[in-house]
């Protein structure tokens, strides 16, 4: 059976409330503030409405209030003041704490009651609402997180044919993410316009080790060449960027987050700051901040990796030639952030 409380000093006015309601709730008494506390403590969970008298022994109904506020009970319980000596300052003072109606003594029985029972039925019907609400939301957060499980075993079977087919070790592919993952969290860190969420930084980590799809499309005479390319080799290379969205479309099942992190690392992470990148020739902002993040990780991973062109640059210099603009111009924010994680991108990068 539900619960009332009625919290009042004078036993007639506690006589009436119950007569009024007993039929349909199991009621509590409380003869002062400090009892009235004690009941809402003890089963707050079951109690469907206070009545609360402003005027008590021990302890007010505003002190009952306060109590009941600091401790996160009127989020739970609506609270019905009574009194017969309400000034505008206490009608005030109560709304203010969030209580739901005042009535006045002498009671109105018709009155009271179809407020009483109002309110009753407009505080379960909210947290009726908020239930299904925080059911729903839960549903979405699994459902999400499911999607995005999924998403990074493909990303993994993905990345492991261009292993294969590149001939470089599952490392770069690695360090890029563990990299992308430190930047990122210092941009976000950093940069308080950079508001997404712990899961969108995880879809873009994940989505980095897709940047270079599309090297399954590259011939191995070129691909695989040891010596440098020629020109006419270098613009098939690049084609990469492009091969791979192609790539990507093929695998799309719908547009979301994570599907356009895909696309805009794999075509964007060889664009520069300064427009003189491609395959567009983006420049400043024009290029998506997760996109700039993949290009300095990428570029840092292949310095100080052996290639079939080329031996691995000792790490200190590998990080001088990024400064120095050595390797392509970056953003004066990315470069800062670089800078800032400088040392735990070392610790990755002489760990493996």
């Amino acid at each position: 059976m539900k619960k009332i409380l009625i919290a009042d000093d004078a036993e007639f006015n506690r006589d009436i409330l119950k007569e009024i309601f007993s039929e349909q709730y199991e009621i509590f008494e409380a003869g002062d503030g400090e009892e009235a506390v004690r009941c809402i403590r003890e089963n707050f969970e079951s109690l469907s409405l206070i009545f609360l008298d402003l005027m008590m022994p021990k302890m007010s109904g505003l002190d009952v209030l306060e109590i009941m506020k600091d401790e996160g009970y009127l989020d739970l319980i609506p609270v019905i003041i009574i009194t017969g000596e309400a000034t505008v300052d206490t009608d005030a003072a109560a709304y203010d704490y969030g209580v739901a109606d005042i009535i006045y003594k002498p009671f109105a029985r018709r009155v009271i009651t179809r407020r009483a029972l109002n309110i009753i039925e407009l505080y379960e019907r909210r947290k009726k609402l908020e239930l299904q609400l925080d059911e729903t939301t839960s549903e979405l957060l699994a459902s999400r997180k499911k999607l995005a499980e999924n998403n990074e075993f493909l990303v993994n079977a993905l990345s492991s044919v261009v292993e294969f087919r590149s001939l470089e070790s599952g490392i770069h592919i690695n360090r890029v993410k563990e990299f992308t993952d430190v930047l990122l969290h210092t941009w976000a860190a950093l940069h308080s316009d950079f508001d997404y969420k712990e899961l969108d930084i995880r879809q873009m980590v994940n989505a980095s080790a897709l940047h270079d799809i599309g090297k399954i499309s590259i011939p191995d005479e070129i691909l695989l060449k040891p010596g440098r390319l020629t020109l006419e080799e270098f613009a098939i290379m690049k084609e990469h960027t492009t091969k791979g969205c192609e790539i990507l479309e093929k695998f799309k099942q719908e547009d979301s987050d994570f599907y356009q992190y895909c696309y805009d690392i794999c075509r964007y992470h060889h664009e520069r700051y300064d427009g003189k990148g491609y395959p567009d020739h983006l420049k400043g902002d024009e290029i998506p901040v997760w996109a700039q993040v993949v290009s300095i990780a990428d570029v840092f991973d292949a310095l100080i990796s052996p290639r079939c062109y080329k031996v691995p640059y000792a790490i200190p210099k590998a990080v001088d030639m990024i400064f120095n603009g050595e390797c392509g111009t970056f953003s004066p924010k990315l470069l800062e952030c670089f800078e800032s994680a400088k040392f735990k991108l070392i610790e990755i990068a002489e760990r493996d």
